[in-house]
Formats: C-alpha cells, sequence, structure tokens
C-alpha cells in the first residue's frame, strides 16, 4: 500500500514538474513582455522626473528674481517725489536731496532695478507710454520729453516711461 501512494505521490510530482517546464516557455515570452513595459514606463517616468525638476527649478529662479517687484514699486514712488524737489530752488535742500537721490539710485542699482534712459529715443510701447504728443522739431515717433522715468528689474519693464512723443515738424498754414 506504501508503494502505490509512494508510485501515486511519484507520479504527480512528475506530471507537475512536466506541467511546469511546458509553462515556463510560454511565462518566460509574458514575463520578457512585461519586463519591456515597466522598463518603458520607467524610462518615461524618469524623463518626465527629469523636465519637472527643471521647469521647477527655473519658476524657482523667476518668484525668487522677482520677488521684490511690489516692494519696488513703491520705493520709486518715493524716488519720483525726491526728484520733484530736487527741482527746487534752495540750495541747502537741493545738496540733502541730491544725496539722499543718489543713495535710491545706488540701492535700487544693487537689487537689478535700472532707469530707462527715453529722451530723444525712438517711441517703444514696450517701455513708454505715450502721455501726450506735440509738434517738435523731432521727427515723428521720437520722444520730446520724459514725465515720469521707467524702471527695468533684470531686464523686465516693472514700469513703462510716461513721455511726450514728437508728432514731426509743424506745418506752416498758408
Amino acid at each position: 500500500m506504501e508503494d502505490d501512494e509512494t508510485q501515486k505521490q511519484e507520479e504527480i510530482v512528475s506530471n507537475e514538474s512536466e506541467a511546469g517546464e511546458a509553462g515556463d516557455e510560454g511565462d518566460s515570452k509574458v514575463t520578457q513582455q512585461a519586463y519591456e513595459e515597466l522598463n518603458n514606463k520607467y524610462l518615461r517616468l524618469a524623463a518626465d522626473f527629469e523636465n519637472f525638476k527643471r521647469r521647477s527649478a527655473r519658476e524657482r529662479e523667476q518668484i525668487i528674481r522677482f520677488a521684490n517687484e511690489q516692494f519696488a514699486l513703491q520705493i520709486l514712488d518715493i524716488l519720483d517725489n525726491f526728484e520733484r524737489a530736487l527741482k527746487s530752488e534752495d540750495a541747502d535742500l537741493k545738496e540733502g536731496l541730491s544725496r539722499i537721490h543718489k543713495l535710491f539710485l545706488s540701492i535700487l542699482e544693487r537689487n537689478g532695478i535700472t532707469p530707462i534712459e527715453c529722451t530723444h529715443a525712438r517711441f517703444n510701447p514696450n517701455e513708454h507710454e505715450a502721455i501726450a504728443s506735440i509738434p517738435s522739431e523731432h521727427e515723428e515717433g521720437i520722444i520730446v520729453d520724459e514725465v515720469c522715468r521707467g524702471y527695468c528689474m533684470h531686464d523686465k519693464v516693472i514700469r513703462c516711461a510716461k513721455v511726450v512723443v514728437s508728432q514731426g515738424k509743424e506745418q506752416q498754414s498758408e
């Protein structure tokens, strides 16, 4: 009886191993295909993650670079008032304000804020805001007067210059 049971067990083990060997070839193909699919997904995910890291770094750099833009705009209003006071006639007042003005400009420049030079330049709507146009000796589209100075922060215009633009030479009426 033991021999019969032993024989049955050997047959079962033998049948299972034969079935396993036949199934391994099919499973091997499925496993290779699954591996390639997963590997492709992994490579795409790795590339997407690298792109995400680069984009995040660029955005973080922009945020840091322009974080003080609102503060700079408020300081520019103060600077405008100082420039108006510099036009006064009192000598001592003018000297003190001149020093404050130089200090303000140096602080702004250290923070990447520079004035837009525009007098006698061609009107550029990206940098200038025309508040008036007048006939003058200059050709049409040339800036004749700067009413309020414009400023850039790291090559980005944060406030356009308010300017008076030439209409061209005044024509004589007969």
